[in-house]
């Protein structure tokens, strides 16, 4: 029997760095060689199994067929509870100055955790559509990019830190959905969703900032 060792995979490593190791026929790993795999959170496949380091065995799946898409769902997961995450931070931090606000984001914060049921093809209540002279039922669910752009300008107005607040938030969002593009991620409704929420935080940092009238006209 041969046995892989951890001075073995370093000098390969060393040569070429590695997202994935396969395994020569009837070779074992060696602790040290298995832990330093483990430590670079690097895929290993062995005897046709494939096998992710830091999440144990995955039976049944041929080297270089299951992991990519296990890895795509860790991402896609993680991305939904940081951004989980951020609607409740943003809703506390604004919990003092504006209740009401608050209250708005925690129940937009609930239609972006319902993805996780869209993803099972569960029908789920719409995100609430108020109508403006910019935004309006037939074009709530697409991209429509943001009413104005954020400079240091708004931090200075009377709800200045409600505005950054809610542009945090919005840009979160945005990086999802390049998560949703990373991980092919092809449900429309959950895009439709994104796109929905995004609107509307478009319409609360319009009605933060007044103005005079909908810069969408």
């Amino acid at each position: 029997m041969k046995w892989i060792t951890e001075e073995d995979l370093r000098a390969i490593y060393n040569e070429k760095p590695f997202t994935s190791y396969e395994s020569e026929p009837g070779a074992k790993l060696t602790p040290g060689a298995r832990q330093f795999l483990q430590d670079r959170q690097i895929n290993v496949f062995a005897d046709g199994t494939a096998m992710h380091v830091g999440d144990g065995v995955v039976a049944g799946r041929t080297p270089g067929s299951g992991t990519p898409d296990l890895l795509k769902n860790k991402q896609l997961a993680a991305a939904i509870k940081s951004t989980d995450a951020l609607f409740l931070l943003t809703a506390c931090d604004l919990m003092e100055t504006d209740p009401a606000a608050s209250q708005e984001v925690m129940q937009l914060g609930q239609n972006f955790d319902d993805i996780k049921a869209m993803g099972n093809e569960v029908r789920v209540e719409p995100v609430s559509c108020p109508v403006c002279s910019g935004i309006n039922a037939d074009n709530y669910s697409t991209d429509l990019g943001e009413c104005f752009d954020i400079t240091s300008f708004h931090m200075q107005t009377p709800k200045g830190k409600q505005i950054l607040l809610l542009h945090r938030l919005r840009c979160a969002l945005y990086e999802f959905q390049v998560t949703l593009m990373e991980t092919h991620c092809t449900n429309k409704a959950i895009t439709q969703r994104v796109n929905q929420i995004i609107n509307r935080l478009n319409q609360m940092i319009c009605n933060a900032f007044g103005g005079d009238g909908c810069p969408r006209k």
